[in-house]
This record gives structure tokens, C-alpha cells and sequence, in this order.
């Protein structure tokens, strides 16, 4: 980053992603105890879009539109709907921290769709990085299976539709970013997170309405899962929005990119997820390498 972040400004991005984490872990309890993927995804969204929604209206944000913005929003909202759902469904089957780190390989997706639909060549560095991510990827998701004891073949078995939804949270993301910087990236990012959250949270009504409606918790942690993982996600944003910006930090801030390694510390502790010591030390990679890229100057 251009600038050194002050203590304040530190704490908020590590409490970000400390809720972001923490949203992850709810929204696991919640899917242990009878909410569907679908349900989560439409409180989380739909709560998160009337946030932001009073937070326009308080600050009189202007709502006007450039054509671009109304072709590409939508686009966005579709694409982040589809991220959200794969994250929960990845989160929902595997331990929270392997999603989210699987999920972190988003910078490698992101300069894919830029070659693919810009024609922009990847920078030098994130050539560099790009081994250092997948073999701390590999460690941490255990490939040869040699943590587990399973093999590979039954550790596979075990892992890989999560894993699966999990990289597909990650490309569409990575997509949804490219997307927004060249078609809708002088639009105030309150008005995209309005927009988007609101699209996803229908996306999300509509999937629900395919799988027999709404699930609601059949159980008390449940209910404690989808209150948490609405109020931390809704939360985060809103401190997005409305603080970092008086801060001067940009809220995509790669100190934020420590959530898989709250969400570990978590996961152990509330769910009992605990994972080898050759995948925490993968984790470790994968986090750090992602940092350098945001932390990065140029």
C-alpha cells in the first residue's frame, strides 16, 4: 500500500476479518443443524442489502447510472451470487478453513479473466507468486492424501465436491473483480454493494424456492449460526463502508486476507475442526503469498 496504516486503521482491517472468519464458522453451525446453503445466502444478502441501502440514504449517496453501470451490474450481482452459494456449499463440506483457502486462489482467477476477456498479460510478480500459492494450496488440502490416511483416492472421495465448489466460488469471483474494475469501477462502492448484495439475496430466494423453500435451523445452535453469520457479514460490511473510508484504507485491504487463519482458530475451538500440521504450515503459504500481493507496491 502507497501509505503505512495507523494503529486504528490496523485493528479495523483485523477485525474485518476476524467477522469474516467468524461468518464462515456460524455458517457451518447453521448448516449442521438444518439451514440450507440457499437460506443462508438470502438472510446473509438480503440483510447485508438493506444496510447498505440506509447507508445511501443516510449520506444522500446519488443514484444515477451510466449506461456501462447498468450492463455490468447485473452481471456483478450474478456472478457474486453464484461465488456466495459455492463458498457456503464448499464451507458446508469441508472444514472452514480449507474453503476459505481454497477460495484465496481468487488472485490466479483474477488475472486468468483479465488475459481471457482484457488481453491483459498477468504482472511479473503474480507469475512468481502463482507457484508458492498452489504448493501451499497442495499442503493444505492434503492431495496425496497422506495426512488423512485415506490415500489419495479416499481422501478425494471425501474432499473433492467441496474443494470443487470452492474454486468455483473462487473464478467467479475472480471474474466478478476483473468485471467490476474495467466496466463499473468509478461507480461509489456503496451503490455496487447495494446493488450486488440485493441481486444475490433474489438469486439466493429463487434457489431456495427450487429446494422446497426456505430451511429454517431445526435446532437452537442453528438459529444461533444464521443470527451470527447475518449479523457478522452484515457487520463487516457495514464497517466497510463507513469507517475505512474515514481512515483512508482501501477495503479490499490484503491484511484482510488472515480470515482462513481466524476462521482455523475458530473452527477448532467451536466446532472442533482441526487439521494436520502440514496443512496448517500450507495454509500459512497460501495466506502470506496473498498478502505479498496486496501488500505489493506497484
Amino acid at each position: 500500500m502507497s501509505q503505512s496504516l495507523s494503529r486504528t486503521a490496523f485493528a479495523t482491517l483485523l477485525l474485518i476479518a476476524f467477522m469474516m472468519g467468524a461468518n464462515h464458522v456460524a455458517a457451518r453451525l447453521a448448516f449442521d443443524h438444518g439451514v440450507t446453503v440457499a437460506t443462508a445466502v438470502t438472510f446473509r444478502s438480503g440483510v447485508t442489502a438493506l444496510v447498505v441501502a440506509a447507508i445511501l440514504l443516510a449520506y444522500r449517496v446519488p443514484l444515477k447510472l451510466q449506461a456501462n453501470h447498468r450492463k455490468a451490474l447485473p452481471a456483478i450481482g450474478l456472478l457474486i451470487g453464484i461465488q456466495s452459494l459455492c463458498l457456503y456449499a464448499a464451507v458446508a463440506r469441508l472444514p472452514v478453513a480449507l474453503a476459505l483457502l481454497a477460495f484465496n486462489t481468487y488472485p490466479l482467477w483474477t488475472a486468468l479473466w483479465a488475459r481471457v476477456v482484457y488481453g491483459q498479460k498477468p504482472a511479473p510478480h503474480l507469475l512468481k507468486a502463482m507457484p508458492l500459492m498452489l504448493l501451499g494450496l497442495a499442503l493444505a488440502l492434503d492431495v496425496s492424501g497422506a495426512a488423512s490416511g485415506l490415500g489419495a483416492g479416499g481422501h478425494w472421495a471425501r474432499i473433492g465436491v467441496g474443494v470443487a465448489f470452492a474454486l468455483a466460488a473462487a473464478a467467479s469471483f475472480g471474474l466478478a473483480l476483473v468485471f467490476t474494475q474495467h466496466e463499473a469501477g468509478d461507480l461509489d462502492g456503496r451503490v455496487r454493494t447495494a446493488s450486488t448484495m440485493g441481486i444475490v439475496a433474489v438469486i439466493a430466494l429463487v434457489a431456495s424456492a427450487t429446494q422446497g423453500g426456505l430451511h429454517f435451523p431445526n435446532a437452537l445452535p442453528g438459529w444461533w449460526g444464521l443470527l451470527g453469520l447475518t449479523f457478522l457479514y452484515g457487520t463487516a460490511f457495514t464497517i466497510m463502508f463507513t469507517v475505512l473510508p474515514r481512515l483512508g484504507v482501501v477495503g479490499n485491504s490484503a491484511i484482510m486476507n488472515i480470515e482462513p487463519i481466524f476462521a482455523l482458530v475458530l473452527a477448532w475451538v467451536f466446532l472442533g475442526q482441526s487439521i494436520a500440521a502440514i496443512q496448517v504450515a500450507g495454509g500459512l503459504i497460501v495466506v502470506a503469498t496473498v498478502m505479498w500481493l496486496g501488500l505489493r507496491k506497484g
